[in-house]
């Protein structure tokens, strides 16, 4: 009974808890990516620069054989270089990247703001002089 009362305090610690959500949502937005990279970024790009081929589609065949579409070179077998789909990995790569940093700095300047209390300067350390000036100040003013 003392191992799974053990392994139900390891498993409901908050930083397991945490990860979980983390990778869940992780995925989740690893598709939002997925979808904005291959629905919207790169038919842009391949309408603009390749005249309207599909950017998957780029890839040499090793064997010699003509394939249409990489989905079809690949149903075949056959030994390709995809490297449309190199650099659409690339380019989602690199999005997710950009959108991480920007999320973590969010979150930095938010913690950096909630850390720094405002503190008044400390009075500076007066010299002997000072000290006894301002004895003969208030003494002045009784």
């Amino acid at each position: 009974m003392g191992m799974l009362k053990e392994f139900k305090e390891f498993a409901m610690k908050g930083n397991v808890v945490d990860l979980a959500v983390g990778v869940i949502i992780g995925a989740a937005f690893g598709k939002i990516v997925d979808s904005m990279v291959n629905d919207i970024i790169m038919p842009v790009i391949s309408k603009v620069v390749l005249k309207g081929v599909s950017f998957t589609d780029n890839f040499v065949s090793l064997d010699g054989s003509n394939y249409t579409t990489y989905a079809k070179a690949k149903e075949a077998g056959a030994a390709i270089l995809a490297w449309g789909n190199f650099i659409q990995i690339v380019v989602n790569f690199i999005i997710v990247a950009f959108v991480l940093f920007l999320f973590i700095k969010g979150i930095n300047s938010m913690k950096k703001k909630e850390e720094a209390p405002v503190v008044a300067p400390a009075a500076p350390e007066l010299s002997t002089t000072d000290k006894l000036l301002v004895e003969i100040r208030d003494s002045l003013k009784k």
